[in-house]
């Protein structure tokens, strides 16, 4: 990116304002210009709008290269030439924020870095993908939820056991009916008189006079 002239011992930062995040890494570069004498230097990238939370660092210097980073955050610092490089991974929905670099000329005096910038605000997506061939997911059930093969075998058990006591119902009451019909020809047998008695003044039960008892 181009930068205007600058006085000396002056630095300026530029970003890239949005960082699309859909695979949890994130690559932000910080390129700088300084036109001082400094030997030794610090870059460091800032969390939030107040940059409270340093992310991670790198410092150099003619010799050695040094970084750091944050518990929270996985984090390195490339330097080269002149630009910083951060890289981020394993990053979570919840560390979607604006995020500052600052450059920093730490000697020899005087120290320098650079006004705060517009920032780049990084933005992760998280996806929820399930692949259930890959790797399935598995229920587990209830501990004292009742097999499905137990049920249906209890239902059948059931089914059977009302379909036979429904057979020995119909049967008994069959034979009870049966019985009653011969109860009832038993009792209506009872003597009937004879065609021939059926115009006689007299039953056919009473007894024959005896004439013998008027003769003396």
């Amino acid at each position: 990116l181009p930068f205007p002239s600058l006085p000396e011992n002056k630095i300026l930062v530029a970003q890239r304002p949005l960082l699309i995040v859909a695979n949890k890494t994130a690559t932000l570069v910080c390129n700088y210009t300084y036109n001082g004498t400094g030997k030794e230097f610090r870059a460091s990238l800032h969390k939030g709008t107040d940059s409270a939370v340093e992310v991670c660092f790198i410092s150099w210097n003619t010799t050695k290269i040094s970084s750091n980073s944050n518990k929270e955050f996985n984090c390195q610092g490339i330097h080269d030439k002149d630009k910083v490089i951060f890289n981020l991974w394993n990053m979570s929905a919840s560390q979607t924020d604006i995020y500052f670099c600052k450059i920093e000329a730490m000697y020899p005096p005087p120290y320098v870095y650079n006004e705060k910038s517009n920032g780049t605000v990084i933005h992760v997506k998280v996806f929820f993908i399930l692949f259930l061939k890959e790797t399935p997911i598995e229920t587990e059930e209830p501990q004292s939820a009742i097999p499905l093969w137990i049920m249906v075998a209890v239902t059948g058990v059931l089914a059977l056991y009302s379909m036979l006591i429904t057979a020995v119902f119909i049967n008994y009451w069959q034979k009870s009916k049966k019985n009653m019909y011969h109860q009832s020809d038993y009792m209506n047998m009872t003597p009937r008189h004879p065609p021939y008695q059926k115009n006689k003044g007299y039953p056919s039960y009473a007894p024959t006079r005896d004439y013998t008892a008027y003769r003396s």
